[in-house]
């Protein structure tokens, strides 16, 4: 009978990582624990101690992990070849994540695995297929890579110019036909001995892969065909994971527990990790024994089906970049219009104190905003800018609100105009500041128009220039006529103040002459 090793490679959550271990050897398989070297020790050491006495587990050797890195196939490595050496008795090997967990008992699984006599992993053409859906492709096997792009953005895209300008372009070795796919596969026992020994022998494919980009998705992918027969490699994954437009992979909560079993796949990646109910529900059918299963595979055609058909049709909802995408016409959008942001921040922090509504600060104008988790939208400018009603929309649904404030800058004439063609009502606070030279100064080195060593007469001269502009912007939205405009002033009484803010909030005098006398309200 099937016996499974599992390669387990995670960074966080000791306490999760623990029961993980303890349910995938609770049925008699195995698992070899990678925990990123980058992690703290102290984390390390909860999971060592908890899980030490299980003979089941053994820990490998550990390295600092990045993204796109050699290092994650390097630990993957040190996992495997721990295991190997660990469990004799071990058929299968099988890569999972901390965010992945069983979806069928070990019953089912080990029959699985007996009746198929295949090793699972995606694999495909690396030059012909459309695998990789945008950015670099043959460059990351042509080239060299040696930085983290994301830690070290800089080098990495400098080394990779310098390597095409002095055209130090290198080839890919010439008996291996590249591949790529999901790093989630499941090898038998004699592919894993077969890997493990021509990596051995082949110190040049080391060298190779360790200085390309991405290589989990290519170097296990790649040796697997090359030294097993085709027809006993099958091209797909075991693993149950599906990605959103935003190329975010979808995440599982506690309300999809028939779901997942429905699906003909053995894990699902990735599970939430606050689906405590969930992982515990999964926890008990791994270990347990047969269940009656209902596998209809809908999963993806279903996702598919909801993320899709609105590209040709009517569907279940309008599309966030659909025209008629709409906020909603039952709510409400409070907007405070100021260039001083900090002004704005704090009289929403002052309002949303007193009046209980939610409020969001410059969520189209800095990217750090604190912001819920909207399924990956959140984590891009960009894409907040281009889909801004359908961000509101999920804020408000979050929220479960329908009156809601957000600040804006007084240059997002375009974000006014799209609220104001909604359905939704739209109110505006413009917040009216006075700016001294200072100030105007200050701005100018904190956007790039001039450095903290540039000569008091070019900042003298720029200036006046930067005074109209502000002078512009503020006139380009007066000159809109909007309705439901209000304005307060540092130079306005409070009396004036706390009747415009009363009037734009909808709230009692009292409450907004409170708003009006914060302490310093204007002040830099």
């Amino acid at each position: 009978m099937a016996k499974i090793a599992y390669i387990l490679l995670c960074h966080k959550d000791p306490e999760a990582v623990v029961r993980q271990a303890e349910g995938l050897t609770a049925a008699g398989d195995y698992i070899a624990i990678h925990f990123d070297a980058s992690a703290k020790a102290s984390e390390y050491k909860q999971i060592h101690d908890a899980l030490q006495a299980n003979p089941n587990v053994v820990f490998a050797k550990r390295v600092k992990c990045g993204w796109g890195e050699w290092s994650l196939v390097q630990g993957s490595l040190n996992a495997m070849i721990a295991a190997e050496a660990a469990f004799p008795e071990a058929t299968h090997f099988y890569m999972v994540s901390g965010d992945c967990m069983a979806i069928k008992p070990a019953s089912y699984a080990h029959r699985f695995l007996d009746e198929n006599d295949k090793d699972f992993v995606e694999h495909n053409d690396f030059f012909e297929s459309d695998w990789i859906k945008t950015g670099m492709k043959e460059d990351r096997l042509f080239y060299r890579h040696w930085f983290n792009e994301r830690s070290h953005k800089t080098l990495f895209y400098n080394s990779y110019r310098l390597q095409k300008f002095l055209k130090i372009r290198r080839s890919v070795p010439v008996d291996l036909e590249i591949k790529i796919g999901s790093q989630w596969w499941c090898l038998r026992r004699r592919t894993v001995e077969a890997i493990l020994k021509f990596i051995r022998e082949r110190p040049d494919i080391i060298r190779f892969f360790s200085t390309t980009w991405i290589p989990d998705e290519t170097f296990f992918q790649t040796l697997a065909l090359h030294l097993v027969p085709k027809d006993e490699v099958v091209n797909r994954t075991l693993t149950f994971l599906i990605f959103s437009d935003y190329g975010m992979p979808a995440t599982f909560f506690n309300d999809q527990y028939e779901f997942l079993l429905a699906q003909d796949s053995l894990f699902a990646r990735k599970i939430s990790s606050q689906a405590l109910e969930l992982k515990e529900m999964l926890s008990k059918l791994y270990a347990g024994g047969d269940v009656d299963l209902n596998i209809t595979d809908e999963g993806r055609k279903l996702y598919h089906f909801l993320t899709q058909r609105g590209r040709f049709g009517r569907r279940f909802a309008t599309r966030f970049w659909e025209q008629e995408s709409s906020i909603g016409r039952e709510r409400e959008v409070l907007v405070l219009m100021c260039k001083k942001w900090h002004v704005a921040k704090r009289f929403l922090e002052v309002a949303e104190y007193l009046t209980g509504i939610t409020g969001v600060a410059y969520l189209f104008n800095e990217l750090d905003t604190p912001m819920p988790n909207l399924g990956g939208i959140e984590n891009s400018l960009s894409k907040r800018l281009k889909h801004r009603r359908a961000v509101m929309r999920l804020i408000y649904d979050h929220n479960d609100t329908d009156r809601m404030i957000i600040c804006a800058d007084t240059g997002d004439i375009d974000l006014l105009d799209d609220f104001y063609a909604d359905h939704c009502t739209t109110r505006v606070l413009e917040i009216s500041c006075t700016f001294d030279e200072e100030y105007l100064i200050g701005h100018a080195i904190r956007t790039g128009l001039a450095g903290e060593n540039s000569s008091a007469d070019t900042l003298k001269r720029i200036v006046p220039p930067i005074r109209m502009d502000f002078a512009y912007e503020r006139n380009q939205v007066r000159d809109r006529n909007y309705p439901n405009f209000f304005s307060i002033s540092d130079r306005h009484d409070p009396k004036t103040n706390t009747a415009q803010i009363a009037a734009f909030l909808e709230i009692p005098e009292d409450t907004a002459r409170q708003i009006a006398q914060t302490p310093h309200l204007f002040a830099d």
